[in-house]
């Protein structure tokens, strides 16, 4: 009995297991799909996503944007039906500020924000006083400030959580000047300041990746990136298809090459 048992158990489990990695099967008509990205390194990676998806049905095409701002408002708009540039905190900010019905579908990478100098080697250079700029939005600046708490440089009151702000800062032993601006604009302005913290998006469209000097650690971090889609199209079958595409060898190489390492893929 416990035999016959344990091969059953055996039996569903190996049928579990196939039906986990079985490929999803190609969409009965071929489905136009719109999904809006950054200008940037990611047009790379999703050009790869548009080829792997041919075969599953999928017909993608690519809206570019150049502002945070923008597609988490087409998405809800219906102008796209998806998007892939954010991560959960900047999406819960979004959805409290606007009452987005919009939520996660697919994982794609973590960028480690990082910080960057034209004018120091290292964070033991950075003089007392140093300025350093900081993304302004509330979910990037927290997460930049956490950054800088992590390696060292300040304390922030635990309390203000990931949504932190300058005011936030309860010590700064250097005395940093914590200068906030635009998350796209931070990383151009490198050359008026000691040091920055930029998104490694923005890193790349600045081409500052190889000024990193140094980066958040990437254990138990909360922002992983993904494709988003709106509510009521979680059960969606072109879902399925998306995620098998965009979670492929093809693309996860074509994010190695575009990001030269700077991200780390969640598949």
């Amino acid at each position: 009995m416990s035999a016959l048992f344990s091969l059953s158990r055996r039996g569903a489990l190996a049928l579990a297991t196939a039906a986990f990695f079985a490929p999803v099967a190609a969409l009965a008509e071929n489905t136009a799909l719109k999904v809006g990205i950054m200008g940037g390194e990611d047009e790379t990676v999703w050009a790869t996503v548009a080829e792997q998806a041919k075969p599953l049905g999928l017909d993608v095409e690519i809206v570019i944007f150049n502002d945070y701002t923008q597609p988490n408002e087409a998405l809800a708009r219906k102008e796209i039906d998806a998007n892939a540039f954010q991560h959960g905190p900047y999406l819960e900010a979004q959805k409290e500020a606007h009452g987005y019905e919009i939520e996660i579908a697919i994982d794609t990478a973590i960028f480690p924000i990082g910080v960057y100098s034209k004018k120091y080697a290292s964070l033991a250079e950075l003089p007392d006083g140093a300025v350093i700029g900081v993304p302004n939005d509330p979910s990037n600046g927290g997460r930049a400030l956490k950054v800088l708490e992590q390696l060292g440089l300040i304390k922030v009151r635990p309390e203000a959580g990931i949504l932190a702000t300058v005011i936030d800062v309860s010590e700064n032993p250097k005395g940093y000047d914590l200068r906030e601006l635009d998350a796209g604009v931070v990383g151009r302005a490198i050359d008026d300041l000691d040091a920055a913290v930029v998104n490694t998006d923005w890193a790349a469209k600045a081409e500052l990746l190889d000024s990193r000097i140094a980066e958040e650690s990437g254990e138990n971090n909360p922002y992983m990136n993904f494709i988003a889609i709106r509510s009521e199209d979680k059960d969606a079958a072109w879902v399925a298809s998306l995620k098998q595409a965009f979670q492929s060898d093809a693309v996860k190489q074509s994010y190695a090459d575009a990001y030269k390492g700077a991200a780390v893929t969640s598949w």
